[in-house]
């Protein structure tokens, strides 16, 4: 085999798998394991582009090289709007809602870490993920009943329970039957304005048998943008990249880390490790009428995630 021939071997197998990935992303096929899995590293093949971009320009090889800058374009289309936006209201003049959502780590976050935040944030709502019986309690010793006075818990081992915590009355709501439960709530705000929370928490997509609850919590979410408002925080276990997270979006909500610009800020792993590279799958997603004015990534000790906490501008009346 010639030095030229080669060269071209190496180029296109450099630029094709990216070519690949951008159609998949592109026209959103990447239903079923282990693709769903897959997606969320998006934003690093996005860069591997054009890194092929530069190797086949490197070995003078054009086509490849075009190849893979589409590819690269593309990726790059569908990732960057994340970093870049900037469509935060000032909330002057408008009534505000604050969350905070945090993923515990099966209850094995600092409860002081937590009421850290609280105190320093001051959340009008938090939603706990991977909540269990012993981290409410040591929460409660450590004063979160006194913060916020109401809570809706949905109790389960392990990963596999969620709560809701509010300044303001809540009210029970049905919850549906998935392995990780997920809190449902309506709060009561001031001026007689009514919101529906659901603390958000499906089962990863990492395994094959997983992917069909997966998908199917996204689905039945409820959506926005009529009737009355839903805000759905907490550990989505999905990213922008997947065609379901998308839709769900595209069903009357907005993303408050997307809209600030921090739509890449990383949430998981928080330890600073490189396997997996981290990716942003805990999410705020208001309902489409409400104003996003502040979004923020946030440490929580002895948590694999950070939390995260949005300021909302309520709907004018």
């Amino acid at each position: 085999m010639n030095r030229r021939r080669a060269e071209s071997i190496v180029a296109w197998i450099a630029a094709v798998p990216f070519a690949v990935w951008a159609v998949i992303r592109l026209f959103g096929l990447d239903a079923g394991y282990p693709l769903e899995a897959m997606m969320p590293f998006t934003p690093y093949v996005a860069a591997g582009a054009a890194a092929a971009v530069a190797l086949a320009l490197a070995l003078r090889r054009r086509t490849p090289a075009v190849v893979a800058a589409l590819a690269a374009i593309c990726l790059g289309a569908a990732v960057l709007p994340r970093e870049f936006g900037d469509d935060t209201v000032s909330a002057a003049g408008r009534q505000t809602l604050s969350v905070l959502a945090a993923n515990v780590h099966e209850g094995g976050a600092s409860p002081a870490g937590l009421i850290h935040l609280v105190d320093e944030l001051r959340p009008d709502i938090l939603t706990i993920e991977e909540y269990t019986p012993r981290f409410g309690r040591e929460l409660t010793a450590a004063g979160l009943d006194s913060r916020l006075g109401y809570r809706v818990l949905d109790l389960a081992p392990r990963a596999r329970g969620t709560a809701i915590y509010s300044r303001y009355r809540l009210r029970r709501l049905p919850t549906a039957d998935f392995l990780f439960r997920m809190a449902r709530a309506e709060a009561s705000l001031p001026g007689g304005r009514r919101l529906r929370i659901v603390a958000v928490h499906p089962i990863p997509p990492r395994h094959s048998a997983w992917i069909g609850e997966w998908e199917e919590v996204l689905s039945t979410l409820p959506s926005g943008g009529h009737g009355m408002p839903w805000l759905l925080a907490g550990d989505f276990n999905a990213t922008f990249d997947q065609a379901p997270f998308r839709e769900l979006i595209g069903d009357g909500y907005r993303d408050a880390g997307e809209v600030a610009g921090k739509g890449l800020d990383a949430t998981f792993p928080a330890d600073g490790s490189l396997l997996p590279p981290p990716i942003t799958i805990d999410h705020i997603l208001a309902d489409e009428r409400f104003g996003i004015v502040e979004y923020e990534v946030e440490p929580l000790p002895g948590s694999d995630h950070h939390a995260i906490f949005a300021e909302l501008a309520l709907p004018r009346r």
